[in-house]
């Protein structure tokens, strides 16, 4: 009995000892006793990035995305290939993520760093996270407490992101069964897909609604006619790859329900979006959202904060990486 006592002592000293032999949870304020200020400091430099160039706002929060989705929040995605590895980024529905979401977590892991007593304390990944909460706030959405606590992958390949993204062409039950397998409800779905309020997207990934469409309509029906005809005015055919527009064209630099209003008038720019309104299963949340600002920034804050819960890493699954883009 006296061993067993022992054993169990032993076991409940490593949770508060050594938490990192325990299944860690996120937490808010994690930080605290590490680097007390870290959320200013990744709030100043997100809002001076924003300040350069406001496409920081969606680029960072599909980068936070395209992060989650793949191994989990781990700032996998923003590892760089070298001559043994082809990383994530590199995959080619990674290739259209802005540059500026990258820079705004090298920015903000830089001047986290600068503080002695915050040099290499505080993950990639929980600074990703941190400064999509931050952009989201700073564009007009909620400001929410991030959950805070996770650790930076050990791996990052090209071949991991297949399958894990949708793309703009899903229909109502694939983007439900690709986000059940993340943990997330339907309606914690559409409620992510009102990131699409801020942001670009180039025009060859919905250039198949404007063009030859189906035999008897070039156009997809589903689109209000009189916004298909400025987007192929912004996106003639054959257009420049490099050519975008704002995903939201009513408040294209504010995060905002709007993308549900626009849904309503056939002004979702993908089928992804569109179809959100057409299946009659979705388009009852998506009224109710268009309806009440209030009701969508609570789902949405409930969304995202469940999706950053995924795939997190703990213990010998992760570090803390000195240079987001390489590991150590």
């Amino acid at each position: 009995m006296a061993k067993i006592g022992v054993v169990v002592l032993l076991l409940f000293l490593s949770l508060y000892v050594f938490p990192q032999l325990g299944s860690a949870q996120l937490q808010q304020n994690y930080y605290a006793n590490i680097c007390p200020n870290v959320e200013t400091i990744v709030r100043n430099a997100v809002t001076k990035k924003i300040q350069e160039t406001f496409v920081t706002v969606g680029a960072t929060i599909r980068l936070f995305f395209h992060d989650c989705f793949v191994q989990g929040c781990d700032a996998s995605v923003i590892i760089v290939s070298t001559g043994n590895n082809t990383a994530e980024k590199d995959n080619p529905i990674n290739l259209s993520l802005a540059g500026d979401g990258f820079d705004t977590v090298i920015r903000a892991k830089a001047a986290v760093d600068a503080v002695p007593q915050c040099t290499n304390k505080v993950s990639c990944a929980d600074i990703l996270a941190m400064a999509t909460r931050d952009v989201i706030a700073l564009a007009g959405g909620p400001s929410y407490a991030v959950e805070l606590g996770r650790l930076d992958g050990l791996s990052s390949t090209a071949s991991s992101v297949n399958g894990r993204l949708p793309p703009p062409s899903f229909n109502l039950d694939q983007l439900t069964s690709l986000f059940a397998a993340n943990g997330l409800s339907q309606s914690d779905m559409i409620a992510l897909s009102a990131a699409h309020t801020v942001g670009f997207a180039h025009c060859s990934t919905f250039a198949n609604r404007l063009y030859n469409f189906s035999p008897g309509s070039p156009v997809d029906p589903s689109f209000n006619q009189a916004y298909a005809a400025q987007l192929q005015a912004a996106c003639p055919p054959n257009a420049d790859p490099n050519l975008a527009v704002a995903n939201d064209p009513v408040t294209p630099r504010v995060f905002d329900n709007q993308y549900y209003k626009n849904l309503q008038q056939g002004m979702g720019l993908f089928t992804s979006d569109q179809v959100l309104f057409t299946d009659s299963r979705s388009a009852p949340i998506v009224n109710s959202w268009a309806q009440s600002p209030q009701a969508f920034q609570q789902a949405f804050v409930t969304a995202i904060t469940k999706m950053g819960r995924v795939g997190v890493k703990t213990g010998s699954q992760g570090n803390i990486r000195r240079n987001c883009a390489f590991f150590n």
